[in-house]
């Protein structure tokens, strides 16, 4: 019988034995593999990209179909995120700093809060959009800035 390959959570994974599928109707089925029975439901139909997301005993999986194509792209490495270099962060919105979440040499990744921005009665926390080490803040907490104004700056 013939290998099938593919990715279950990111992870190569290879049927030998195959596996049976028993359709319910359009969202759940019964899952035979191995002599053992899973119960499971279609959490997202990606079937054009050969991706399905379902979910098994409650623990959601996502399975994609590996292909030719797929090891071509993974060869020439553009199966990888591109990740931005921080150069300046900016103020989206007039308001005032609240609290700054990073000191001059910290190592930022994509996520990690910088700072707290009041405006309008709200707080808005700034989150970096890229990675890099901040270089200079150019603003204390309680400073008021207007649109467009330099916060921090990275290397």
């Amino acid at each position: 019988m013939q290998e099938a390959k593919w990715l279950l959570e990111g992870n190569d994974f290879f049927s030998k034995e195959g596996a049976f599928v028993k359709w319910y109707d359009s969202k759940f089925f019964l899952l035979i593999h191995n002599g053992k029975k899973f119960h499971g439901e279609l959490v997202e139909d990606g079937s054009e990209s050969q991706k399905l997301v379902i979910k098994i005993n409650h623990r959601v999986f996502e399975l994609k179909r590996k292909g030719d194509l797929d090891a071509l792209i993974s060869s020439l490495g553009l199966d990888k995120p591109k990740v931005r270099k921080l150069k300046e962060l900016h103020s989206p919105m007039p308001g005032r700093v609240i609290q700054i979440f990073v000191s001059i040499g910290d190592e930022v990744s994509i996520g990690d809060n910088l700072l707290s921005l009041e405006a309008m009665k709200m707080e808005n926390i700034l989150k970096a959009e890229g990675i890099g080490k901040v270089k200079s803040i150019q603003i204390a907490g309680g400073d008021v800035v207007d649109k467009g104004a330099v916060l921090i700056e990275f290397e």
